[in-house]
């Protein structure tokens, strides 16, 4: 397995991509200081010098400080969200699998209904209809809209499991369901579930990116998103000030390139016939 981990120059190279946007967040009070983020730290809209070395927006905000500290927001709501939703996932896709019947049955059903509902529309509307928001409070809002996809995937997994030789002599031993669960399917669901975690932790980004540019994510603290609802806000574009609105669409671009990389590291590892070295 290790040599399988240090081969996957996938999971290598997406590793090592969130590392550095990890150091680089963590530069937030040490390059760059936390008032600097806050409106009128600087003269507005000034491109980069060596006071401010990725300029300021239109409210004198250092854009620097304000990927130091928004990144680090970001993060933290796709990583929230991604845990929640995939704990929750895992649980209910384990029953299911395991147990199958009307429990399968169930729980199907509920996830299947959830997945119709269209879930960026309904966060649109509760962030909209909610006047202020934290970061906590937007990851458990998009929790609550992750858990569909982990489901259905733990449970596929289960179903093929269950059937597998050393469950039935578990089960013909007198071994309970829940440990039969805990200690024989879900250790071999952890690529799986990784794999999983990894995309929910992707999408949740993603979502909170959407909601903030909208104007419907927090507004008390920096984040990627935030930083590029006020420059489509005030025109960046249209007034050329790059410094403002091509940082922030790079760390994005970084952010999901590192997850996908993960995401697919993964996938090689928990699906052999995608393994191109032994």
């Amino acid at each position: 397995m290790m040599r399988l981990i240090a081969d996957n120059k996938h999971l290598s190279f997406g590793t090592a991509i969130i590392v550095l946007l990890l150091v680089f967040s963590m530069g937030g009070g040490v390059v760059v200081t936390r008032d600097m983020a806050d409106v009128g730290a600087g003269r507005p809209s000034k491109p980069p010098t060596l006071e401010h070395l990725l300029g300021t927006d239109q409210q004198g905000r250092d854009v620097l400080a304000d990927l130091m500290f928004g990144t680090p927001a970001s993060l933290k709501i796709g990583l929230i969200a991604g845990v929640l939703g995939v704990f929750f996932g895992t649980i209910l896709g384990l029953v299911a699998g395991y147990f199958g019947g009307f429990v399968d049955a169930s729980i199907r059903l509920v996830t299947d209904v959830f997945l119709t509902i269209p879930s960026l529309l309904i966060l649109v509307v509760v962030a909209s209809l909610v006047r202020v928001v934290s970061v906590e409070e937007m990851a458990l809002l998009i929790a609550a809209l992750s858990w569909m996809w982990p489901t259905r995937a733990v449970r596929a997994q289960s179903l093929t499991i269950r059937e597998r030789m050393y469950v039935q002599v578990a089960r013909f031993s007198g071994t309970s369901h829940w440990r039969i669960i805990v200690f024989e399917l879900l250790p071999n669901l952890l690529p799986y579930i990784a794999a999983s975690l990894v995309g929910t932790i992707s999408g949740a980004i993603l979502v909170s990116i959407g909601l903030s540019t909208l104007g419907l994510g927090p507004q008390n603290e920096p984040s990627l998103g935030l930083t590029i609802y006020w420059a489509i806000y005030y025109g960046a574009l249209i007034r050329q000030l790059w410094w403002w609105f091509m940082p922030p669409i790079f760390i994005i671009v970084l952010l999901f390139m590192g997850l996908f990389l993960i995401s697919s590291g993964l996938d090689r590892i928990a699906n052999p016939r995608l393994r191109t070295t032994i």
